[in-house]
């Protein structure tokens, strides 16, 4: 670069108080196209978001120079879902510019904080998988290793979460109304993707017989690149996500001839591909479109992948060197098809040695033990959408149980449990089973689940594979759950232990050295109290609640699910509620219950329990005889930005799912990093957790996983349970009499009728020892200082969950790559 690019660069990039104020005017005046007196609030925060980010694209370029030097063999994280949350902040964090860029704009008569929420939380992803997928990224690049994460450009989210008299109500996620600052749309990357049709088969120049695909219709993946910075590093990695559109956007011909619907049919049929994260899958359009979803990613990335390769080192063969991809639960499973048909089909390679580096390339995460959550696709639709990767498939199949036949003689039975296709009736596609097949290493996320993903789900793949499974429990960067969401926290812990913490989170250990000081406990509590304030600030401005910030905040805030066991919570509310009737002076700690969690938009159990929350939080509120001990209410559409500021002013972090059925769960180790105690069960991470934090600093309670099958496979009567718990029977009593249903006694018939006949999830069984364990929360929150020591404790004994340390362990043990330091 000459010397005068240098000094424009210095002057468009620097990061003085006055360059970024010069650098604001311009982007508002230039860019937006406003001045200071006319610009909205949008228009403010986008002149900063252009600000922010030309501070990030010299350093992005030169990252990009430097890994293809290096000839780095790159990460390619594969996933349906990146749940990134808001960007400003973070890139403010890891560029280091908070204290200028705040003065810059007190200079303009602006309030970062205030530009700071204007920002349109992008809709890529739902839950954990998705959440994971982002802390990943940004450990990636912290830890300097090269990556790229590969996903759909979704125009709008799963849907933003409104409530009307207690029930959920999905509004759209419009959450590009305002455009994407963040993204570079990148046209030159734009690659076929073709649907259905059929396949034949040709001779090719060398006699060789080849199968051809002709597509029923072809649609284009174009990239838009998101630069991910690392935190204390010059490395930003990369994110490109593809959006669907027609070869051509307008049949001019169809115009000209009075049809001006079909002018723009292609167009509206192909981006109608990603228009939407997580379609409703009920109908078969819907399960459809999924499949679409999945492998036009796929394939765009792949494409992507093999043109890198090719122009890098010129050779096919050396793919494996270049790069290692991970596929983040089974939703990019169709990969492993994919990369055999490209390399196949496209590049005439032999099927032993193209299967040589597909099963080189790919490593697969498993994130559920959970039946319906196990994607399978029905042949016949697999058959009229993605013709030749089922003969792929099939192939793949008949080689691999050829395998298993020399491996487990005469086992029938085994065959059939691990063919890539049931069979029956109703034959389907088994994705899990194709990424276990087509990857070198499998992985689950927690001690626990990876156990039983080992003993159950994948018993017989483990028995022939061992040396392919193991470990890597979740963890979630400390960069966006502490320093963003809990500055004051953040602030106490640089004053006390000093040193790089946010690049190596063990260093909190440091913390526990500080425990008996008496100072140091009461600055504990005033940033916990503050957090609370603030939490409570805002649900007073946005729900019109007033809730005690010297109250217990005791917080369930996930996905709803019944596994998740929301329901179990609510029936220790109703208890505490009837034993306040029955005792108004009952000596008991004020108490807060905080909800938030989308429930799926065709999950009616799950949004029952949304209502019953609801129902219960009012009856409550407007009782004098309660509503001075506790309170009970739903914060909607929990996502990033609201977690942001739950995690923070949690005293008590509910992670009360039955044992054996959450896979990790990643908001347990969040709410512990803020300060809060965990009550929950032996499920997911947990596990992991309390041996950390240790076991004096966690309420656990309820059956283990081994103990909830044997229940389960002894013929679980839940109403025997329900017969021999006066309490339990009496909360169930009271839902069904009306009580929080305005006299309608059939309104939750459907939720308590389950518990009675069945309860899948063992609620009645662990609610004794639920409400037991609940009663000793209360009795160690009234004694302040133990419980700021428990607190203090589990922030300082919880570095191993940081991100970082998850994928130094993939980096190292998985995907065999190597940090490229660049130089400032």
């Amino acid at each position: 670069m000459s010397d005068s690019a240098l000094r424009a660069l210095r002057t468009r990039a620097g990061r003085s108080v006055d360059a970024l104020n010069r650098s604001f005017i311009d982007n508002l005046f230039y860019v937006v196209g406003r001045s200071v007196q006319k610009a909205t609030p949008i228009d403010l925060y986008t002149a900063l978001a252009y600000t922010v980010r030309d501070r990030m694209l010299e350093r992005f370029i030169t990252t990009g120079e430097n890994y293809k030097q290096n000839n780095a063999r790159t990460v390619c994280y594969f996933s349906a879902e990146f749940l990134l949350g808001p960007h400003l902040g973070n890139n403010i964090l890891n560029l280091g510019l908070r204290e200028n860029l705040s003065e810059a704009l007190v200079e303009l008569g602006l309030d970062l904080e205030i530009l700071m929420q204007q920002e349109q939380e992008p809709g890529l992803g739902n839950g954990g998988l998705g959440r994971l997928a982002a802390c990943y990224l940004d450990s990636l690049a912290t830890l300097e290793i090269p990556a790229i994460g590969y996903g759909i450009r979704y125009e709008f989210g799963l849907f933003d979460q409104t409530i009307m008299d207690g029930w959920q109500v999905e509004v759209t996620d419009a959450w590009l109304r305002y455009g994407n600052p963040w993204e570079l749309p990148n046209r030159q990357r734009r690659f076929p993707v073709k649907f259905g049709g059929h396949t034949e088969q040709y001779s090719d120049e060398h006699g060789h017989l080849r199968i051809r695909w002709v597509s029923g219709c072809t649609v284009y993946g174009v990239a838009y690149d998101t630069p991910i910075l690392g935190y204390g590093v010059i490395n930003v990695n990369l994110l490109r996500l593809w959006k669907a559109e027609a070869r051509d956007s307008f049949d001019f011909q169809a115009f000209n001839t009075g049809d001006y619907y079909g002018a723009v049919d292609e167009m509206v049929v192909a981006e109608n591909l990603t228009k939407v994260l997580y379609p409703n899958d009920e109908p078969e359009a819907g399960k459809e479109l999924r499949l679409k979803q999945q492998y036009f990613f796929v394939s765009c990335s792949l494409q992507d992948m093999v043109r890198m390769t090719l122009r890098d080192l010129g050779d096919l063969s050396r793919f494996p060197d270049k790069f290692v991809a991970q596929l983040n639960d089974t939703h990019p499973a169709i990969a492993v098809p994919e990369l055999m048909r490209l390399l196949v089909d496209e590049h005439n390679m032999p099927w032993e040695q193209a299967w040589d580096i597909t099963r080189k390339c790919f490593a697969y995460t498993n994130h559920t033990l959970l039946p319906e959550a196990l994607e399978t696709w029905p042949l016949d639709l697999f058959q009229r959408i993605l013709p030749r990767h089922l003969e792929i498939i099939n192939e793949i199949n008949r080689r691999f149980l050829d395998e298993v036949r020399v491996r487990f003689f005469d086992d029938d039975q085994r065959l059939g449990r691990m063919s890539l296709v049931s069979e029956g009736p109703a034959r389907r596609v088994r994705m899990a089973h194709l990424a276990a097949v087509g990857s070198f290493a499998v992985n689950g996320v927690a001690a626990l689940h990876t156990d039983l993903l080992k003993s159950t789900l994948l018993k017989d793949f483990h028995e022939m594979w061992p040396e392919k499974f193991g470990n890597k429990t979740n963890g979630v960067t400390p960069r966006r759950f502490i320093a963003l969401a809990n500055p004051p926290l953040a602030r106490l812990i640089e004053e006390t232990i000093d040193g790089d913490w946010l690049r190596n989170l063990e260093s909190l250990k440091r913390l526990e050295s500080w425990i008996d000081d008496v100072d140091f406990r009461a600055r504990w509590r005033e940033v916990k109290l503050t957090a609370k304030r603030q939490l409570s600030d805002h649900i007073g401005q946005t729900l019109g609640i007033a809730v005690d910030p010297a109250s217990l905040f005791d917080i369930q805030a996930k996905r709803i699910h019944e596994y998740k066991r929301q329901h179990l919570n609510v029936l220790h509310i109703i208890s505490l509620y009837s034993r306040l009737k029955d005792s108004p002076n009952l000596d008991i700690a004020p108490r807060t219950f905080l909800f938030g969690g989308k429930a799926a938009p065709g999950y009616q159990m799950a949004k029952l329990i949304i209502k019953l929350i609801h129902s219960v939080a009012e009856v409550v509120s407007r009782d004098p005889q309660a509503n001075h001990k506790m309170k009970v209410v739903f914060l909607p559409d929990f996502n990033v930005t609201n977690a942001q500021r739950i995690y923070p002013a949690a005293d008590l972090s509910e992670q009360i799912s039955t044992a054996g059925k959450e896979a990790s769960g990643t908001g347990n180790m969040k709410f512990s990093m803020n300060g809060a105690l965990t009550i929950g069960t032996l499920d997911g991470a947990n596990v992991e957790i309390r041996e950390a934090v240790g076991e004096e600093n966690f309420f656990l309670f309820g059956l283990t996983a081994s103990q909830v099958q044997e229940r389960l496979n002894a013929g679980y009567q839940p109403w025997q349970v329900v017969d021999n718990d006066p309490e339990l029977r009496h909360a169930l009593d009271l839902i069904d009499s009306g009580l929080f249903s305005h006299g309608d006694r059939q309104l939750f018939a459907p939720l308590t009728g389950k518990l009675r006949g069945q309860d899948p999830y063992l609620v009645c069984a662990d609610f004794r020892a639920y409400l037991d364990c609940q009663e000793n929360v209360d009795a160690h929150f009234r004694d302040a200082e133990r419980w700021t020591r428990m607190s203090i404790s589990n922030v300082a004994r919880i570095g191993n969950f940081s991100s970082d340390r998850a994928i130094r362990e993939y980096a190292e043990e998985i995907w065999r790559v190597q940090p490229v330091h660049i130089k400032a």
